[in-house]
């Protein structure tokens, strides 16, 4: 009774309050009863008459208490500490060193329903409720930025990158499989003293001989890979690691264990930081069909090196926060596995290494800056050339975020051509590329857009599939990144991307588009007559209602 009077005297007799606001809340965190969950205020000053409820418990600051910019409250400060690798500014519990607040009942919010009142002098200023101003999901921190909750997907431990453009940039563009090996051999043979590589798969033994080769002189080499990819580690890159961990090579894994939740549901970028001067960028995994020998067949796949401190900093930076979670793990023993070979299939290499100066780059990151790729389509004026592995829909009534935004560029009158690959994985479904093909090219007939989509005819290009995620806007831009078009790439996995301003490899990008497109089809080889005579169907009503049919699709996908 004594808390509660004392605490009502608080909160009507004490002197303005400075001004602050409901940030971020976590009410439903990964570890078991969820002592570590926790509620931020934005707001500087004093925070005395500031107080929050959730209508069944109150928690109001000290007398003396004064904020700067975040205020972190915490319902365990020792949880929170371990969970974040720091003490909240204030917690509910006497559990830490953290200063505690006054509380009337238990202030403990609810997983999927609740709602968190901020309360100045007693008065209502700010609120924030789930169901209703954010969807409740477990590990999920809403946050709130220009006045809007939850801009974007934001889980526990994640990273909060900006994203960073810097001009007067020098680098080389490649494509695999043509001349992607070259590029990677004489990058990793330049490394001076330190390399990072984050990996989501590692199965390439001429880039792991570089590696060892380059450890061998001094470098200090460090592999940050995806301990739980789909199908698990395979046996090709256990036999990588292998070899790595006998070199003295440092190999982590970002993965889930019973201590930690991982960060992202999959570390799914695909680069490289070389003595903190250069950053190879690329949609490819680090396989021999992605760096095949020369003249060798292999995959369809776009890569930049930049050579640019800023940018190999920025990417430094990345993967030291990405290498410092507690969900990564050292690899200290690995399993037997079989050396992965490149295919002994001749291809005809058309492109070479270009070179580039004075570009504008951009760089993207996922979860954090993902929303620059939809800003880069939305930016088209004439042109937009998009060549991926695959599309996937992010529900039954909402196409892909970047697809929607690519839809909505040709609406605005700019041509955008959709490449997808066409190997058996991505194309005998009932649902993928070839539907997916199909479903676009009638949002095009039953609009009048300037939109087509076509599957990539892979024997014609000697390609054993497409997996680059590139984009080419107005002859002028290019994305070259990781970020697979599906729900999850952009908002759960870590990926990463950069964007390179520059009309001579934005050239480069689009001739190799454009020879991918020349033998395309609106639909697999098996597909394309049916897609044409479907498409013949002449009543557009009818046509909308075969699109939103076939949006009652998705997949699981990295």
């Amino acid at each position: 009774m004594r808390v509660a009077l004392l605490l009502v005297l608080l909160l009507c007799l004490t002197p303005a309050a400075g001004a602050y606001a409901l940030a971020e809340v976590c009410p439903d965190t990964w570890l078991s009863g969820e002592a570590d969950e926790f509620f931020a205020l934005s707001g500087d000053g004093p925070l005395a008459g500031i107080a929050v409820t959730d209508h069944e418990g109150t928690a109001a600051f000290p007398s003396n208490a004064i904020g700067h910019g975040r205020v972190v409250v915490a319902r365990n400060g020792s949880a929170y500490a371990f969970v974040h690798g720091m003490l909240p500014d204030f917690e509910l519990q006497d559990a830490s060193p953290a200063p505690g607040m006054l509380t009337i009942k238990d202030l403990r919010l609810g997983n999927d329903r609740d709602e968190l009142v901020l309360l100045a002098n007693g008065a209502e200023t700010d609120r924030v409720a789930w169901p209703g101003d954010v969807v409740g999901r477990q590990g999920q921190v809403h946050f709130r930025e220009n006045g809007v909750w939850d801009p974007r997907v934001l889980m526990i431990g994640q990273s909060r990158f900006e994203p960073v453009t810097v001009a007067n940039v020098s680098g080389t563009a490649f494509v695999a499989p043509d001349c992607s090996s070259d590029v990677l051999e004489d990058l990793v043979a330049s490394a001076a003293s330190s390399l990072r590589l984050n990996a989501y798969e590692l199965t390439d033994p001429v880039l792991v001989d570089a590696l060892v080769a380059a450890r061998s002189r001094g470098v200090t080499v460090t592999v940050l890979a995806q301990g739980s990819p789909v199908g698990g580690v395979s046996s090709g890159e256990w036999a990588m690691l292998s070899r790595l961990l006998a070199a003295d090579v440092e190999v982590r894994f970002m993965a889930t264990d019973e201590d930690a939740h991982a960060r992202y549901r999959y570390d799914h970028a695909k680069y490289m930081v070389v003595d903190d001067r250069w950053t190879l960028v690329t949609t490819e995994n680090w396989k021999p069909a992605a760096f095949p020998p020369a003249g060798r067949q292999g995959n369809r796949g776009w890569g930049v090196v930049i050579d640019d401190p800023r940018v190999a900093v920025y990417f430094a930076q990345v993967f030291e926060t990405d290498l410092g979670g507690r969900d990564i793990h050292p690899v200290t023993t690995v399993k037997p596995g079989a050396v992965e070979t490149p295919s002994d299939r001749a291809y005809a290499p058309r492109f070479t290494p270009a070179p580039f100066s004075d570009a504008t780059v951009t760089t993207v990151l996922a979860p954090d800056t993902a929303g620059e790729v939809e800003a880069l389509i939305r930016s088209a004026t004439s042109s937009v050339r998009i060549e991926q592995a695959y599309i996937t829909n992010e529900s039954g009534t909402r196409l892909q975020r970047y697809l929607a935004a690519a839809v909505d560029a040709a609406r605005r009158g700019v041509e955008v051509r959709v490449l997808l690959d066409g190997a058996w994985f991505n194309t005998e479904d009932e649902a993928d590329n070839d539907e997916q093909v199909r479903l676009i090219n009638a949002i095009a007939q039953a609009e009048g857009l300037p939109l087509e989509a076509r599957i990539i005819d892979l024997d014609a290009h000697a390609l054993t599939k497409v997996h680059t995620k590139g984009v080419v806007v107005d002859g002028r831009r290019v994305l070259v990144s990781s970020i697979n078009w599906n729900e999850a790439s952009p908002s759960f996995n870590r990926e990463a991307g950069v964007i390179v301003d520059d009309p001579g490899t934005a050239v480069y990008f689009a001739a190799a588009f454009d020879a991918d497109w020349e033998t395309g089809a609106g639909g697999s080889a098996a597909v394309a007559g049916r897609g044409i005579d479907w498409l013949r169907i002449g009543i557009a009503a009818l046509v909308l209602v075969v699109i939103g049919a076939a949006l009652l699709w998705r997949k699981r996908r990295v």
